[in-house]
């Protein structure tokens, strides 16, 4: 059973300014003593068709941790603009959090971003170079993916994983999101505020692995 159990998170300053920091109220319990620290991270998807654009904007070690409860806010600076492919500046992407007990990712909660002009004619004309100082950006907060990992906690492990013992390696960060539907997209497209979502109303999906198809960012 793992020891560390997400209780909510909230997405403060949502909608904002794409060049605003990201910011995450974090509340989790914590049902027996760690003897180390959790390591948080944020992760910016740069684009769905590779990896090598995935930016973790911050990382943040929270410890000592003992039972009870606990919160605290996770702020991280936005990603570096020139890292993102232009064709993939604008539309939508994905921000993750993730939580890592002694180098395991035991937890993943992923959240649809959609970023685009205010102006209207900017959306209409879009300029060939992105001007991001110009775009919003709104986590779609209220439709969160959350995937479980199964790790080891023990503190005195009997023996050294095997490769036939060790829980299988998570998937790609995109492979982790569920198809954009129709009410997703229109609370996205409506700049919709959405600031809170109960993790424990959450369906926890911890066979991601299985899915079959990449999801598209959608411009």
């Amino acid at each position: 059973m793992a020891k560390v159990q997400i209780n909510n998170v909230v997405v403060l300053d949502n909608p904002s300014p794409f060049l605003n920091p990201f910011q995450f109220e974090i509340t989790f319990e914590c049902i027996e003593e760690l003897q180390e620290d959790l390591e948080w991270k944020i992760i910016y998807v740069g684009s769905a068709e590779s990896e090598d654009y995935d930016q973790v904007l911050d990382t943040v070690l929270v410890g000592p941790v003992s039972v009870g409860r606990h919160m605290f806010v996770f702020q991280a600076d936005p990603p570096d603009t020139s890292k993102i492919p232009v064709q993939d500046s604008l539309g939508v992407t994905v921000v993750l959090l993730t939580c890592s007990y002694r180098n395991n990712e035991f937890v993943r909660i992923g959240y649809y971003v959609n970023n685009e002009y205010l102006d209207p004619d900017l959306r209409e004309n879009p300029s060939q170079v992105t001007q991001y100082d110009k775009m919003t950006r709104n986590i779609l907060a209220t439709s969160p993916r959350v995937t479980r990992f199964k790790i080891d906690w023990d503190d005195n492990p009997s023996e050294t994983p095997t490769d036939e013992n060790k829980p299988p390696s998570p998937p790609p960060y995109m492979a982790s999101m569920p198809p954009l539907d129709s009410q997703m997209l229109s609370s996205l497209a409506q700049g919709t505020p959405c600031a809170e979502k109960i993790i424990t109303d959450i369906n926890m999906d911890s066979s991601s692995n299985t899915l079959d198809n990449e999801i598209k960012m959608m411009t």
